[in-house]
Order: C-alpha cells, then sequence, then structure tokens
C-alpha cells in the first residue's frame, strides 16, 4: 500500500474537477452502519459531476503499476464489514452528485428507441436516496415497484447488492426493476448501459458488489402509486404451517398483475415480552387485548406480515372482500390478527421512527454484526428446526426475518448470487444491534454457529451482503459465476481499483495485461 503522504501529493495532481478533494477531516469515510470495521482512508472525493467520479479513476488508472491506489464509492454508508470502505485509497461520497441531479420522471413516451424500456420511469443519480426518489414520484402518482425496508439508501448501493424486501412477493429484487445504468468503469470510463446497449456491462454491476464500475445514474422502472395500504399482521405457533402459508401466497400472487397481497415478510419472536408495544398503530381501542396471546417468553412466535395496496377510485368493499377471501385461507392464530391502515408513504418509511428514537437514546450508531443469508425452500425446516430451535436464544436484539422470495423474479445475467436449488428461496436475516463487548462476542458467536451448522449440514446457503476473507470462500460463493466474475473484472477494472472493502480482488503492482492476484 503506498504511504497516505505518497498518495496525497499523487491526488494533488488533480485539478479542474467541479467539486473537491478533501485530504483532512476524514471521519465520514472511516466507517459505516455496521460499525465493525474502521480503515482510513486518505483521502476522500466530494463530486459535483459524474465527470469528477471519472477523472479521479482516470488519474488512479493511469498509475498503473506505481501506485496501489483504491477508490470506494459511499452511498449513505449502510455497509456492514467495511464494503464502502477504503483502507488508504480515495472514498468518493456519492450523495454529492445528488445536487446537480435531481430525479426525471418521465410519465408517457418511449425510451428513446429502446424497446425494453416503456415509460414511467425515473431517472435519478446513483448516489439518491430511495426516500428522496419516492419523495419525487409521489408528485407524479408513481412510485417504483420494488424496495427495500429501509429508505435512507442509496440507489447505486442497493443495485450493486440486489435491494430487497416483501415487494420481492410481486416484482423480485430492484435488480429486477432497471432499465438503464450510468456506470464509472475502473479505467474511467463513463459507459450508459442496457440490456441492450453494452449489456455485459449492465448485468455485471447490477448485484455486482461494485466490483466493475461506480453507478452514478439508473433508470428504474416505476408503477402506479397507491394512496393507501392496508396493513396486516398475524401470529402462528408453528413454523411449518408459518411457512407453508407463506408459500401458498406467494404461489398465488401470480406476478405483476396477479392478485392478492403486494408485501409479504416474516419475523421470528422467540423468548419476548411487550410485543404489542410495538405494534401500538395496529390496537384498536375500543376491542380489549388479551397480551397473554402475543408474548413468546419461553417459546417461539412467527409473525406474517401483509400489504395490500389500496388505489385511488377503487372499490374499497371489494378490497375488503378480497383481503378477507384469502385471509380465510390462512391458518394463523385467529385471535392474533392487527389491521392497519397507513399512507403509502408511511408505511414503505416505517423504519425511520424507529431511527428517529434510537438516535435519540445512542442506539442507532453501535455495532451491527448481521448475519444475512438466502436458503433453498427444501432446507428451511431443518434449517428452523436448528437454528430457531436450538442455536437462536432470544429475538431481543433486533428483528429476526424469514420470507419466500420466487426464483423467477431473479434474473441469472445479473452478478447477484442466490441458491441454485429450488423455485423458491427465503430471506433469513438476523439484524442484530449490540451495547457492548460481550453482546458483540455473542452476536459473533451466534452467527458463527449459524454459518458451522449449515457447512455441516451441507445446506447451501447464500450470503447476502456477502462478508469472506479467502478467495476460496468467495469462489464457493459465486459457484459456476465465478469465472464470469474474473473475466469481468480483468474486462472493466483490471488494476482491481475499484470496491476494496469487499475483499475479493486486491490491488496489485502489476500491468493491466498481466495476471491480476486475488489473494487477500
Amino acid at each position: 500500500m503506498a504511504s497516505f503522504r505518497t498518495t496525497s501529493i499523487s491526488l494533488r495532481d488533480l485539478i479542474g474537477l467541479d467539486g473537491y478533494i478533501a485530504f483532512e477531516n476524514l471521519r465520514d469515510g472511516t466507517g459505516d452502519f455496521g460499525n465493525i470495521n474502521i480503515h482510513p482512508p486518505s483521502a476522500i472525493l466530494h463530486p459535483k459531476s459524474v465527470s469528477d467520479v471519472s477523472a479521479l479513476i482516470t488519474h488512479v488508472y493511469g498509475m498503473g503499476g506505481t501506485s496501489n491506489l483504491t477508490v470506494a464509492a459511499r452511498g449513505h454508508g449502510h455497509s456492514l464489514r467495511g464494503q464502502s470502505q477504503a483502507y488508504g485509497g480515495v472514498v468518493v461520497m456519492m450523495e454529492d452528485l445528488k445536487s446537480n441531479r435531481s430525479p426525471v420522471v418521465v410519465v408517457e413516451g418511449g425510451g428513446g428507441g429502446d424497446v425494453s424500456v416503456h415509460a414511467p420511469y425515473v431517472d435519478v443519480a446513483g448516489g439518491m436516496l430511495w426516500v428522496h426518489v419516492l419523495e419525487e414520484c409521489l408528485k407524479y402518482g408513481l412510485a417504483p415497484k420494488s424496495w427495500t425496508d429501509y429508505l435512507y439508501l442509496s440507489v447505486g448501493g442497493t443495485l450493486s447488492n440486489a435491494g430487497v424486501s416483501g415487494q420481492a412477493l410481486r416484482h423480485g429484487p430492484q435488480i429486477s426493476n432497471v432499465y438503464q445504468l450510468e456506470i464509472v468503469t475502473g479505467k474511467g470510463q463513463v459507459v450508459v448501459c442496457s440490456p441492450e446497449n453494452e449489456e455485459d456491462l449492465f448485468f455485471a454491476a447490477l448485484g455486482g458488489l461494485g466490483q466493475f464500475g461506480i453507478i452514478t445514474g439508473a433508470r428504474i422502472a416505476l408503477e402506479l402509486a397507491p394512496k393507501k395500504v392496508r396493513w396486516i399482521r398475524v401470529l402462528y405457533s408453528e413454523f411449518s404451517t408459518f411457512a407453508k402459508d407463506q408459500e401458498m401466497l406467494i404461489a398465488s400472487t401470480g406476478g405483476a398483475n396477479g392478485s392478492g397481497f403486494d408485501y409479504m415478510e416474516g419475523f421470528v419472536i422467540k423468548n419476548r415480552k411487550g410485543i404489542l408495544n410495538t405494534w401500538r398503530s395496529f390496537l384498536n381501542p375500543k376491542d380489549p387485548v388479551q397480551a397473554s396471546q402475543y408474548e413468546s417468553d419461553g417459546k417461539t412466535l412467527f409473525c406474517l406480515e401483509l400489504t395490500k395496496y389500496l388505489y385511488p377510485g377503487s372499490d374499497s368493499d371489494a378490497d375488503s372482500q378480497q383481503i378477507d377471501d384469502i385471509l380465510s385461507k390462512l391458518r394463523y392464530i385467529p385471535s392474533t390478527m392487527f389491521q392497519s391502515e397507513v399512507s403509502y408513504f408511511d408505511f414503505l418509511n416505517r423504519v425511520h421512527p424507529a431511527e428517529i428514537k434510537l438516535r435519540e437514546k445512542g442506539l442507532w450508531d453501535v455495532p451491527h454484526p448481521w448475519l444475512n443469508l438466502l436458503v433453498p425452500s427444501s432446507y428451511v425446516h431443518f434449517f428452523a428446526d436448528e437454528v430457531f430451535g436450538n442455536i437462536l436464544t432470544d429475538s431481543t436484539n433486533g428483528p429476526i426475518i424469514i420470507y419466500p422470495v420466487n426464483r423467477a423474479t431473479w434474473n441469472e445475467r445479473t452478478s447477484a448470487v442466490i441458491p441454485e436449488e429450488d423455485a423458491v428461496f427465503y430471506m433469513v436475516a438476523f439484524l442484530t444491534s449490540v451495547t457492548s463487548k460481550a453482546g458483540f462476542a455473542n452476536a459473533m458467536e451466534q452467527n458463527d454457529r449459524i454459518l458451522e451448522f449449515c457447512l455441516r449440514s451441507s445446506i447451501p446457503v447464500k450470503q447476502y451482503l456477502p462478508h469472506y476473507t479467502s478467495e476460496e470462500d468467495w469462489k464457493t460463493h459465486f459457484g459456476k459465476k465465478w469465472d464470469l466474475l474474473v473475466e469481468r473484472k480483468f474486462k472493466y477494472d483490471p488494476l482491481a481499483i475499484l470496491a476494496p472493502g469487499q475483499r475479493i480482488f486486491q490491488r496489485t503492482l502489476v500491468e493491466p495485461t498481466t495476471h491480476l492476484l486475488t489473494t487477500i
């Protein structure tokens, strides 16, 4: 690694930028939401234009084998294990780009000759947060189709992973709802790509963990936005019944135009009291509640969360009848159903009020040793028996999410990795927050026990938001996509300049035409 001083001297040769490079006060580029890995950069680029990003990477690429300098794009810094950091390198603050690139919503018309693009869609900067994309689109009565549970994430950040939430039930992940990308490659080239133009780079970047270029712009598919959301929660005492109902719902939804619910997620609740305190918006003060039904002290409960979108001018009686018809087929504990009706924005932004409260208490910027797994449905009951029955002791340190995803809604041409088995696989997320060294050690030990159990039992899980420290583990993770990943890396980032925090490829003192080492 070149010294920080050498790096600073080299970068001072960059002139004519619309933004600027900072060499001091670099705290914003040294950590992330995970609060586990702290890797200080030597400089931070605050870009005001895409040409700033291109100029930086072109400069670093032009240094060839004389430098080990790396570049990491940072959206809202929501990575977990230092993936948005660049030790001794340059962090690009992607949110700075949004000031000169407001979202452009196209309501009607074609896509400039691109047969795959049909309005409505929105063109946005890669560093823009999804919450701001939503706010702009709602002015036109429109919204993107697929979301993450938390909206204060950057467009480029989620598209570099996949972007998954309960709307995957109908529309698949966010990377399945993109028409076009603007990317700055590891050579500094600015490329506009789509399934019809530079398709290899387009599919490489989607779910590509930032390895092939920095996403500076995206064209996102839109749909009519509902005004209201019917929000439903019910409880189950048996995982087998809970899982069967979830899979029945995903099978009956029938894709984007099918009937059924518009969002579905599930939660594991173990050894928890006061569940009702987090469900206040669902409570009807006129109805008595048997609180004991909602206590999981000494037992495990499974919560199914569903929504039905309510559109302007729709028949409310017909909507209610459809909801009742579907619910009548489910086998939840009848007395545990809560319903609430909220605005579409408030539902999508449901995590933010909790964030505000945690920030007020100083409990937001704490370590988050999260573990996110994709589990094949053929193994999920075996997985649940051991993990929820034996390894997991409680769910008091953060949500534990589990819900099925339809494999058919994922494009196999992207770089995103999903289990190879089954038409359905499960997202299982252990979203732990800790406030002490002992709590951190226990959480990491629990994660290790879960992964060791999967390995020992030959459960072919895949990590979502993966973290590995060896080439062999990365090869196993990418499986049959590994050779293509390496080929694309040579093509678009031959010096391994980009996304060093992922620890897949290491910057080496070699020319682009020679062998690229991938050891950490």
